[in-house]
């Protein structure tokens, strides 16, 4: 398929996946006689985990090392796994941390719901 219409299923803009595949993300995308980017589904479905994986905050960096080692192929499967079991551990305390943020909101905004009230 097209940059198009993996930009489509991944969720990336047709930039961002020129960007990651430069910056070395991508696994090998092949190209049609015509020069232009061929993209399988297992490209496509490496772009969706880059899509998460960015979204949910982890760093260009430590993208990099996860695609490195997934070319160094199946003997790197348990640093991989490690990457992203690193990466679930920074998940959950950015959860915590956006329930207690969320928790002082409520307080606030209950104490102006309060305040309103008493206005009237």
């Amino acid at each position: 398929m097209r940059i198009s219409e993996a930009s489509a299923k991944s969720g990336l803009s047709a930039d961002t996946i020129r960007y990651y595949e430069k910056s070395g993300l991508v696994p090998a995308v092949e190209r049609g006689t015509d020069g232009l980017r061929r993209f399988s589904p297992e490209n496509v479905e490496w772009l969706i985990l880059l899509y998460w994986l960015r979204k949910t905050g982890m760093p260009m960096r430590e993208m990099q090392r996860f695609a490195a080692l997934y070319r160094q192929g199946d003997t790197t499967t348990p640093e991989r796994r490690e990457v992203l079991l690193n990466h679930e551990k920074r998940l959950h305390r950015r959860r915590a941390d956006l329930d207690r943020c969320q928790e002082v909101l409520a307080y606030k905004i209950a104490a102006y719901d309060k305040i309103e009230g008493g206005l009237s």
